[in-house]
């Protein structure tokens, strides 16, 4: 009986996910179909890119070992998928030592993830979309708080203990907070007033929290108040130059630290891949996250535009979303597999949980037409299970 092979391409948490809910809905069908499980991914751990702020605050590691989440039952491959061929149903990608592999493959999954946008490099500032940068950024704030502590003239004190956060998503917000609670804690231990640091959140929109109601965004807004974070909206950074910010209404400011969150966007190594994409590079895929007119090849997760075929919601790229997608692919190719009808797409419920430091947070759940608010650190704790579980940290 010849072995059904089924190429994961990403470890994001679309990708491991797919594995987890592929290996449990082909376990009873190993007689039937048996399995040969294999992951891509450039890197050897899955990381935790939601957490992106948090080695920028701390010294947390937020790699999880590909080994430690599938320590048997999968091939894991390190690499870079550098071409797909449908028709023939193989692959190209290229291993660390720079030497291109050809794999066949059955069933192949896309769950190439996004990657968080970045400035063009003449704008300044550090964006936070590496661990290296990341690291920077501590390395960078560090100095800072150093410098400060040894100088004498107020005004100069006051710019290295100015940060600027570039961009108010969800990733912006989260990340002002972390930085409120400890920057200020790094301040208290070199003997500074640790309300001299002070956090502006520039905001491009007319208000936060454009996913939600006026009313959520409005009570984010105050809760990053009583973080002693500023939230300035209609304000768009342009470029950070010699501890200058530059806004776009000609407005500048002096600061210490410039940090930008911009959020997510598609990986833009799809359309190299010969994939269909949109005008945005999303992959493009029918209800049932089957990719046009390649057989045999999903998408799922931050890459693929999913769109609810009864509401016509567009999924957006969040843990929430790529969780469910996965669960509902696995019986899907199931399906295919055996002739029957396939699932369709279905939108989670508008949930959205966002962290605000340590043991805060504000969860936000419309359902039956009703608006649920909870913060505080039941919010807190459900945001940290929705990350634990997102990288399956959970038991």
């Amino acid at each position: 009986m010849k072995t059904l092979t089924c190429v994961v391409i990403g470890a994001g948490h679309a990708g491991i996910h797919a594995v987890k809910e592929i290996r449990k809905w082909f376990k009873d069908q190993a007689g039937k179909y048996p399995l040969r499980l294999v992951m891509i991914d450039k890197n050897d751990f899955h990381l935790r890119k939601v957490l992106m702020f948090r080695p920028a605050v701390t010294n947390e590691d937020i790699r999880v070992p590909l080994t430690k989440l599938f320590p048997d039952g999968v091939d894991l491959m390190q690499g870079i998928v550098s071409n797909i061929n449908a028709q023939e149903k193989k692959l190209m990608y290229v291993n660390p030592s720079g030497v291109e592999h050809e794999m066949s493959y059955d069933v192949l999954i896309v769950a190439a993830g996004s990657v968080i946008r970045q400035p063009d490099p003449e704008q300044g500032g550090i964006p936070l979309t590496s661990l290296e940068n990341a690291q920077k950024t501590r390395s960078k704030w560090l100095s800072n708080l150093e410098q400060a502590a040894a100088e004498n003239e107020a005004s100069q004190r006051e710019r290295l203990l100015q940060i600027i956060i570039a961009g108010a998503g969800i990733s912006g917000m989260e990340t002002a907070a972390e930085l409120a609670y400890y920057a200020r804690k790094d301040a208290e231990r070199l003997g500074l007033d640790p309300k001299a640091v002070k956090i502006d959140l520039y905001n491009a929109h007319e208000r936060l929290f454009l996913e939600g109601p006026v009313k959520v965004g409005l009570r984010l807004e105050q809760l990053l108040q009583e973080n002693g974070i500023n939230t300035l909206h209609n304000k768009r950074v342009m470029k950070e130059q010699d501890g200058v910010i530059w806004l776009s209404d000609g407005e500048s400011r002096t600061a210490g630290l410039c940090i930008w969150t911009l959020g997510l966007q598609p990986n833009p190594m799809l359309p190299t891949l010969r994939l269909p994409v949109t005008s945005e590079g999303y992959v493009q895929v029918d209800n049932s996250y089957r990719v046009a007119g390649m057989p045999g090849v999903y998408s799922i997760g931050d890459c693929a535009r999913i769109v609810d075929p009864v509401s016509g919601h567009v999924d957006g790229k969040t843990c929430k979303e790529a969780i469910p997608q996965a669960a509902r692919l696995a019986k899907i190719i199931l399906a295919d597999l055996e002739g029957r009808r396939a699932p369709v797409h279905e939108s989670y419920m508008n949930l959205f949980s966002i962290g605000l430091g340590p043991d805060k947070g504000l969860t936000w759940v419309n359902k039956w037409g009703l608006d649920f608010v909870i913060t505080g650190k039941l919010s807190w704790k459900i945001k940290k299970y929705t990350w634990d579980t997102a990288s399956m940290l959970t038991p």
